[in-house]
């Protein structure tokens, strides 16, 4: 009965002022979408399907306890379509169209990246679009990097090989069309795994595209989450790659630590961050892992040297990738190239 009252937007009205609505609200996403695409792609993209508002509905009512994930602005959750299990995506009414919108386009540039959640299709019928993508089985993650489903504390090893698979998919975003694509706001929550644990990336609705002969776009107020903004994009406001470079090394952090990106203090009357941790700002020499990864990493990797080392060069990437300055920061390329450097360090 939950999934019904997600799509409280419909009006309860006769039917045939409902088909009339459904009828503007097509008209209105669907011109918007279609210019989008020309200005964002030269209207080639890969092909979706449209899907009306009845099936969106029958998907959510099939599906029993289909809530995946609840954001200020917008609803996850699980149906059924076309027999096969499907995530929906339902955008709260007040937000700006102009996000669902983004997020259809690039979500379907970046269908193409094993690592990017496929856009199946949408829908244009609701006053806010509702996006459909392929199921996540695990879904999830929580703000430490713990599954969602039952938290579950993932290994070492697949901790390792997610990064090194999202870096993979931050990097093509970056580099894989005629403009940089920035993601702009990287969170553990822009994270679905599937049944394999393979990462998906998703979200691009804040993402933007930086201007040819441009490195980075001026905005008129910083805008991320709390513990994953890049300081000098909060005081510059000038959005850049190294922007999301910034926030994928708290993920690392995360994922080393297994600790939230934004916490309260001991007091609980004011909030602290991970990248400030005393224990990550040593200046004489060589931070002890053993003083901040999370035990069940410890715990795996034992006295084992060469695995000690590979823990310390994930923290040395992480650090770098929030390193205050831009211009000290790697490229999102060469991040990606780091990973899989490390992740070859302990032959299996």
């Amino acid at each position: 009965m939950a999934s019904k009252a997600l799509f409280s937007i419909i009006p309860r009205v006769k039917r045939k002022e409902e088909k009339e609505e459904r009828k503007r609200s097509f008209l209105k996403n669907g011109s918007m979408l279609l210019e989008d695409l020309i200005a964002s792609c030269d209207g080639k993209s890969h092909p979706i399907r449209c899907y009306s508002a009845a099936e969106i509905i029958r998907a959510a009512n099939n599906y029993p306890c289909c809530i995946i994930d609840r954001s200020p602005f917008a609803d996850l959750y699980r149906g059924i379509l076309d027999d096969r299990t499907v995530i929906i995506k339902k955008y709260r009414d007040w937000v700006d169209t102009d996000r669902a919108i983004r997020d259809i386009i690039i979500s379907m540039q970046m269908s193409t990246h094993k690592n990017s959640l496929k856009l199946l299709g949408c829908c244009l019928e609701f006053e806010m679009p509702a996006l459909v993508f392929e199921n996540a089985g695990k879904g999830g993650l929580n703000f430490d990097g713990s599954l969602v489903a039952d938290n579950e504390l993932l290994p070492w090893k697949t901790r390792l090989r997610i990064a090194k698979q999202l870096a993979s998919a931050l990097t093509y975003l970056h580099t894989a069309f005629p403009r940089p694509i920035i993601h702009r706001r990287i969170t553990s929550h822009c994270i679905l795994l599937d049944d394999d644990c393979v990462p998906k990336l998703f979200d691009f609705s804040l993402s933007l595209t930086i201007p040819p002969d441009q490195l980075y776009v001026q905005e008129d107020f910083a805008t991320g989450r709390m513990g994953y903004l890049d300081p000098t994009y909060v005081k510059s406001r000038q959005i850049s790659e190294k922007t999301d470079v910034y926030c994928f090394g708290v993920i690392l952090l995360i994922f080393l630590m297994r600790r939230q990106a934004a916490y309260w203090n001991d007091a609980g009357n004011a909030w602290e961050y991970l990248t400030r941790d005393p224990k990550l700002n040593v200046s004489d020499g060589q931070i002890q892992i053993e003083t901040i990864a999370d035990p069940k990493i410890l715990e795996e990797v034992g006295g084992d040297e060469q695995a000690q080392q590979q823990l310390q060069d994930f923290l040395a990437l992480a650090l770098l990738c929030i390193q205050e300055k831009t211009e000290a920061r790697p490229d999102m390329i060469d991040v990606a190239k780091e990973l899989v450097r490390i992740d070859k360090s302990i032959l299996p």
